[in-house]
């Protein structure tokens, strides 16, 4: 996510901090966050290839005890998102047939990134 440039929506140094630290406290405050996933186009291209994302929004899967409705108003309008909050269940269901990358609590983009950058990728 990154400050309304259409030109750097793709970096993830802006983006993912966004999502881990202040989206997750909103709402946690109003439910449990179990889970922070990717889907869409950052769930199904490989961490290298991100830069070919450029002018996309960022596609933000949430899991929680229960699904908020509307959840897109707590994204502070600075940043481009689309932001599901579901259940388990409905989790399940949504991503069945789905390529996604986990945030949180386990995050498989942590070490990508670190070996990204020691090798000049990112």
């Amino acid at each position: 996510m990154s400050r309304i440039k259409t030109e750097s929506i793709w970096q993830h140094d802006k983006v993912l901090p966004y999502i881990l630290t202040s989206l997750k406290e909103k709402i946690n405050e109003i439910t449990a966050v179990e889970k922070i996933m990717l889907f869409g186009s950052r769930g199904r291209l490989p961490l290298e290839c991100w830069n070919e994302l450029e002018g996309k929004d960022w596609d933000i899967l949430v899991q929680t005890k229960c699904k908020l409705k509307n959840a897109h108003i707590l994204v502070d309008k600075a940043y481009h998102l689309d932001l599901l909050v579901l259940d388990e269940n409905q989790v399940q269901k949504f991503t069945e047939n789905m390529m996604i990358k986990q945030l949180f609590p386990v995050n498989e983009l942590k070490c990508l990134i670190n070996k990204n950058k020691e090798n000049g990728n990112i």
